[in-house]
């Protein structure tokens, strides 16, 4: 990863976190609740945000394609406007772009659903983390529910979501795996 990719995925992560934090603390200035939820946000969100996408980086160069992040500024904007005046997050703060040799319609696939099952594990990460360590069991739940958000609404199949990709390959595979991370999502809440 070189500095520049570094720049862009630290820009989106705090920026993300930065909306989200507005949207849950309710609030837009610097106080103790904004700061707690924020290092809540960041950790959670930030971290399934970063490792959906380095995964879908990763997989893309196992397969000889050149794959780097980089943030769209339009969608960072939007998603602290949002949360600031419509109580929203849209959260499209950048994306993984591939470039390199034809890939398949499968490996297309499997690099999307990447990012989506990385989800998935973090999300099972955080409710054993719930059932490991009980006093962090709300910080764990809020961990998994977003994770297994992130990766049913990443699934969805619709351009330009890795759900398209995915259903496009193999809507068994594209199944399975959203039934997994409903079940999931469904079950964080008693996380």
């Amino acid at each position: 990863m070189n500095s520049e990719e570094a720049t862009h995925i630290i820009v989106s992560v705090v920026t993300i976190s930065i909306a989200f934090s507005i949207l849950f603390s309710g609030t837009t200035d610097f106080s103790p609740e904004f700061a707690t939820t924020f290092i809540k946000v960041f950790f959670a969100v930030g971290l399934g945000f970063v490792l959906h996408e380095l995964a879908h980086k990763y997989v893309a160069q196992s397969y000889g394609a050149f794959a780097e992040y980089r943030s769209w500024t339009t969608g960072l904007i939007l998603a602290v406007v949002m949360a600031v005046f419509v109580g929203f997050v849209f959260a499209a703060p950048g994306a993984v772009y591939i470039y390199g040799p034809h890939l398949s319609k499968e490996k297309n696939g499997r690099i999307a659903l990447a990012g989506p099952l990385t989800n998935l594990l973090l999300a099972l990460g955080f409710i054993l983390l719930g059932f490991a360590l009980p006093e962090f069991s709300g910080f764990a739940k809020f961990g998994a529910s977003v994770n297994a958000f992130l990766g049913v609404f990443n699934l969805l199949p619709f351009y330009p979501l890795d759900g398209h990709k995915v259903y496009d390959w193999s809507p068994r595979a594209w199944g399975f795996s959203m039934l997994v991370l409903i079940l999931v999502l469904i079950n964080s809440y008693g996380a």
